[in-house]
């Protein structure tokens, strides 16, 4: 008996078992099997989007003259972004969108270190390409709005739509530090938010955690330069800016700021990390129960010891 209206033919024998498809979906033939190109693409869509999302809203503001939006819009709209780029791939790569983060996780044994490379070029290439989306929407309103004259500061500044640069009152010394703790705080939290041994969050609902996370760090800590916290949030629009016609004062503007919100997170993402495991992970009950019955036995180890002695 044979089945021709069937999708898939299955041939048995003493040796074989297998199943021969003879329709496969556009679908299947577009999956990645590799694991990490999973990972790696999804990175890159996701940092993708957070710029377009994020950077449109900055756009929006400054190319309006402050009609379409103002801080709160930016801030909150950020936030935003960024909790629709975790719900991107947070259940392929765990939505980083972050080398900062990527680097805690692999420092905290939570991302095997192979992967950072791919994490990070990825996520580089997402904020570049997702710099390149924002400037094709808004290039006939840059063009009207900066008479075609592209300037990283003065009064028709737009180098700032993209990357993050300083206020006028801040030195690089205090920049830094505030790169390092604003970054500290974003890793205790994201790290409070998905420790299912804490409070925890529900299942689905941890990028509207993060998202209210980014929101308050943006109001409380965004007034010194913007609140980058990310690398590639910030030098992938920046490098791009620098190639689009900006030219390279988008590095040596704010005393050659460019480096602070790139190295400042890298610094403050481990220490984030490692404090909440210092003062709240290593002390969940569970990790003493497993550690009891290795105690116990340290204990009987010790007291034969000192009978033997």
């Amino acid at each position: 008996m044979a089945e021709t209206e069937t999708s898939s033919v299955r041939r048995n024998s003493k040796y074989t078992n297998l199943t021969v498809r003879g329709n496969t979906s556009f679908k299947e033939k577009l999956a990645l099997k590799n694991s990490l190109a999973k990972e790696t693409l999804s990175e890159f869509l996701a940092t993708c989007v957070l710029i377009i999302l994020g950077c449109g809203c900055i756009a929006q503001s400054v190319l309006s003259k402050g009609a379409a939006g103002g801080f709160l819009t930016i801030n909150l709209g950020f936030a935003i972004a960024v909790t629709m780029a975790i719900y991107v791939s947070g259940g392929v790569s765990g939505g980083h969108i972050n080398p900062a983060v990527s680097f805690a996780m692999c420092l905290t044994g939570r991302l095997k270190w192979a992967k950072l490379p791919f994490y990070v070029i990825a996520q580089f290439l997402g904020a570049m390409t997702g710099s390149a989306a924002v400037f094709g929407i808004y290039h006939d309103a840059l063009k009207e709005y900066t008479g075609g004259v592209l300037t990283v500061v003065g009064p028709n500044a737009t180098a700032h739509i993209f990357a993050t640069y300083p206020s006028p009152f801040l030195s690089i010394a205090n920049g830094f530090v505030d790169q390092v703790i604003s970054t500290t705080l974003l890793l205790i939290v994201v790290f409070a938010i998905f420790d299912n041994k804490n409070l925890g969050t529900p299942k689905g609902l941890e990028p509207i955690a993060v998202g209210l996370l980014i929101l308050l760090l943006g109001l409380s800590l965004g007034l010194n330069s913007g609140c980058a916290m990310n690398p590639a949030r910030d030098l992938g629009p920046r490098i791009f800016t620098a190639l689009a016609g900006w030219g390279t004062e988008v590095f040596t503007a704010g005393n050659n700021w460019w480096w602070v919100p790139v190295v400042g997170p890298m610094v403050g993402a481990p220490i984030g990390a490692f404090i909440y495991i210092i003062c709240i992970e290593a002390h969940h009950r569970d990790n003493l129960d497993d550690m009891k019955p290795k105690m116990e036995a340290d204990n009987y180890e010790k007291h034969e010891l000192t009978n033997m002695a």
